[in-house]
This record gives C-alpha cells, sequence and structure tokens, in this order.
C-alpha cells in the first residue's frame, strides 16, 4: 500500500521538482494500490511541484468524434482519458479549458489564466477545430503554453500510445509542408514508432529519465525537448512515421 510520501519521494527521485509545470499522462491502475486513492496521488503530484508549481492533465472528451461538441460542456462532460484524470477534473479548485475535444485542466497558481483561451483563433489549424473553439493546438491552447514553457510530461505507467503530444508535433509538420505546398494533407503520425525513436536518442541524451511511482513504471522528460526532436527527426526523415501524407 502506497501512501503520500512514498509516491512524493518517488516522484522527487524520478526529476520532478519545486515550481514545475507537469503534463501527466497515466494509468491510475498501475500505481497498485494506493492509500487514500486518486486523492493520495493528486496530493504527491502537488506536494513535488510545490510551491508554485502547476499541474495540468488531459481532460479530453473522446467519444464518438461526431457526437462530442453535441454532448460537451466544460463544467460537466467526463474525461475520457483515465480514472485520475477525471477525479482530478472533478476537484474543487481544478479548471478545464474550454474546448468540446482536447480540453486540458489544471491546478496550481494561475491555473485558471493557464487554460482560459482555449477558444483562441490565433496558431496553427488542426483537424480538430471546430467553431465556436479554438485552435486545438494553437498559440493559447493549454497543451501549446506547456510547451512553450518547457513543462515536463510525465508518462506514468503508459506508452506512447497515450502520447497527445505528437498531435501537436503533426500540427507543426503540417504547417511546415503547407508552407511548400496549401493543399498538403494532414500527416498522421505513428506514435509507437516515433516513441521508440525517442526512447532511443532520448536515453542516450540523458533527456528521459526513468523509475517508478508506486508500482507504476515511468518516464519523465521536457515537452519542448520532445516536441523539437521529433519535429525535427520527422522533417529529416519522414518515411517510417507517417502513415498517410496525401490530398
Amino acid at each position: 500500500m502506497y501512501g503520500i510520501d512514498h509516491l512524493e519521494a518517488d516522484l522527487a527521485r524520478l526529476g520532478v521538482g519545486a515550481s514545475d509545470t507537469l503534463f501527466t499522462h497515466s494509468s491510475f491502475r498501475s500505481l497498485g494500490p494506493v492509500e487514500g486513492g486518486a486523492a493520495t496521488v493528486v496530493a504527491a503530484m502537488a506536494a513535488a511541484v510545490a510551491p508554485g508549481g502547476l499541474l495540468l492533465m488531459p481532460s479530453f472528451n473522446l467519444v464518438e468524434r461526431k457526437q462530442r461538441a453535441q454532448v460537451w460542456d466544460v463544467t460537466s462532460t467526463p474525461s475520457t482519458v483515465g480514472w485520475l484524470t477525471e477525479f482530478f477534473r472533478r476537484m474543487p479548485g481544478t479548471c478545464r479549458s474550454d474546448h468540446y475535444s482536447h480540453s486540458v485542466a489544471a491546478r496550481g497558481p494561475d491555473a485558471r489564466a493557464f487554460v482560459a483561451d482555449h477558444r483562441s483563433l490565433e496558431g496553427d489549424e488542426s483537424p480538430w477545430d471546430e467553431p465556436p473553439w479554438g485552435r486545438t493546438y494553437g498559440t493559447h491552447s493549454p497543451m501549446f503554453r506547456a510547451y512553450r514553457q518547457n513543462a515536463q510530461l510525465l508518462m506514468l505507467g503508459v506508452d506512447y500510445d497515450s502520447s497527445t503530444y505528437c498531435h501537436l508535433v503533426e500540427v507543426l509538420y503540417w504547417h511546415h509542408l503547407r508552407a511548400g505546398d496549401p493543399e498538403a494533407g494532414y500527416p498522421a503520425l505513428d506514435r509507437a514508432v516515433l516513441g521508440s525513436f525517442w526512447d532511443r536518442v532520448g536515453s542516450e541524451s540523458g533527456a528521459i529519465c526513468r523509475g517508478p511511482v508506486g508500482a507504476a513504471p515511468c518516464r519523465l522528460f521536457r515537452v519542448a525537448a520532445y516536441v523539437d526532436c521529433l519535429l525535427v527527426e520527422v522533417k529529416r526523415n519522414p518515411e517510417p512515421y507517417t502513415r498517410s501524407v496525401g490530398r
């Protein structure tokens, strides 16, 4: 049975530190038995980034694509990407961005301001952009802001199939392609293949920290290092990573 002190110590050993902005993809079950459940996990994360740190989790509404906008309510639509993210969303004091599909939830200083502008139309387009919501991965989206702020990305008991930041790489790469060909199709990237590449180069460079949090095998790395490395690689050698680049 893991308690808050054990989980906080694990996070610190992994490299989570004071005043970090921490974006977490998670499998709650992978942690093993936790005294106090999800509340203890969130409390350990908050303690690990104190003082002044910001916790971010995806709060996505990934029901059937055509239904997402119809069921969306920023205050009540459940997160579909794991129990920890839904618990986090429902906690008093958690703020959530207003995006029908790819919302992000936040806790900590300035959390409300961090997620406030997801309806902005500034930044690169993506296939998930739909009025009246703004750019899904645009300049003022929470995921792009975390990228610009060099946040830490914690993959807690999950593999790269959960790494939604690959979509940001796709969006940036699409913008690059369209600069040369305005009709270029959206490039769908293979997360698993990209993940294998990042695991190799990130491990060689020391960019990836590995270790357990509770019973969960984890990776921790900087969002900017991850996204920038993948973007350079895809621009240089797209063939192994792109599932479809068409018109």
